[in-house]
């Protein structure tokens, strides 16, 4: 697959063992990087499953992933996209990585179907 910027909904899928969880997994492998944002979208829903804020860091820290910092540029360059990703409904998350797989030059990977329908110059790879 290569490297990827992973969006929460493909780290999720790994982790909750979902369709698509396989090709997640392959990702996880070839050095993946994620928005401090997407990381921060699916560290909530773990908490929200009542795992503890402390030991979701150190599971989501061992899987290796590049964390890159949501800073004053990734977000001007976030909003700038939202007139392309409206009719999609795509979330500020969604655009955080969007913004760093095209920042990055490298392809995205997500579970979100809606995604498909973004005309950005950023390649977009779904799980399922």
């Amino acid at each position: 697959m290569g490297r990827v910027v992973l969006d929460a909904s493909a780290l999720l899928t790994f982790l909750n063992d979902e369709p698509g969880a396989d090709a997640a997994a392959q990702a996880l492998e070839d050095d993946p990087v994620m928005s401090a944002v997407n990381v921060a979208e699916a560290a909530t829903k773990m908490v929200d499953l009542g795992l503890d804020p402390a030991d979701v860091g150190e599971m989501l820290e061992g899987l290796g992933i590049e964390v890159v910092a949501f800073d004053e540029a990734a977000a001007y360059h976030a909003a700038a996209l939202r007139s392309a990703t409206r009719r999609a409904g795509l979330s500020l998350g969604d655009r955080a990585c969007l913004s760093l797989g095209m920042r990055l030059g490298l392809p995205v990977l997500t579970a979100d179907q809606a995604w498909r329908s973004t005309a950005l110059p950023v390649e977009v790879l779904l799980l399922r």
